[in-house]
């Protein structure tokens, strides 16, 4: 799959850059949602190794990337809001989708408001609540953020996520990616994780739900996500050894597999 970007503007004038690839005509329909500072370009080391037999859309959510960047909206529920508005403006009625760290609190949003339109959900680096002392460091540097952004804290912050080596090429495009975010949406989104708490909801989560976990996460350790997986009575488990919060920029090519396989599974009849 070679991605090319695009722009679609949604019913609510937001303008959001996203990539589509493999075949239009398939009912099975993948859509990745990156976390907190990447853009669509997060999942391209994914891409590569999905079936062309899928439809995969890749987005890069509002105030990243090429995407609009307004002053305000930069809260759980109005990313997943704009996942609406973004399948309406594609003429798409059910996917899966897939949220990395902060993007899977939206994913499963979406998915718990409109049942009809998710076929299944796929939560990586997910947690019930954003804590802990990573967290807690990450936070007060976050807060304190002015523009332009400093490359070294964004540096910081993409070292932090993984335990494997990842390709140096490719993570010096994720960090010119970051730097492109500015400080408002840093601090707005993250404020949103802290404040977000859908765990008396969860329980209405009832999409089949793939959760992929690095044991080597620095971020959301085990008990976090045991805590998920009981939460979320629809889901099952899928643990990475020697991994750490960004399975897919570490082991692409199995979370590739993996979530290809969970797709396929989820468009059978149930």
């Amino acid at each position: 799959m070679t991605p090319v970007q695009q722009t679609v503007v949604l019913g609510t004038k937001l303008r959001l850059s996203y990539v589509d690839l493999g075949d239009s005509r398939s009912k099975e329909v993948l859509v990745l949602l990156p976390g907190l500072s990447d853009s669509w370009r997060s999942w391209e080391l994914v891409l590569r190794h999905l079936p062309t037999s899928l439809r995969v859309i890749a987005v890069s959510q509002r105030g990243h990337g090429e995407s609009d960047k307004p002053d305000a909206g930069y809260s759980v529920r109005d990313y997943a809001r704009d996942l609406e508005a973004l399948l309406e403006a594609l003429g798409l009625a059910r996917v899966v989708v897939a949220g990395h760290s902060s993007a899977s609190l939206v994913a499963r949003r979406f998915a718990m408001e409109h049942r009809e339109r998710v076929a299944g959900v796929v939560l990586e680096g997910s947690f019930v609540r954003l804590a802990g002392p990573a967290v807690e460091a990450a936070g007060r540097r976050i807060r304190d953020l002015t523009d332009p952004i400093d490359p070294a804290f964004v540096r910081d912050f993409a070292a932090g996520t993984f335990a494997r080596p990842v390709d140096q090429t490719f993570v010096e495009a994720m960090i010119a990616e970051s730097l492109k975010v500015p400080a408002r949406v840093w601090s707005q989104t993250f404020r949103s994780l802290l404040d977000d708490d859908d765990l008396a909801e969860l329980a209405t989560l009832e999409a089949p739900t793939l959760i992929v976990w690095g044991d080597q996460d620095a971020i959301v350790d085990r008990a976090a996500t045991d805590a998920l997986v009981r939460a979320v009575r629809s889901s099952r488990l899928v643990q990475y050894h020697g991994v750490g919060h960004t399975a897919h920029w570490e082991v692409p090519e199995q979370f590739a597999r993996d979530v290809a396989a969970f797709v396929v599974e989820c468009g059978r009849p149930r």
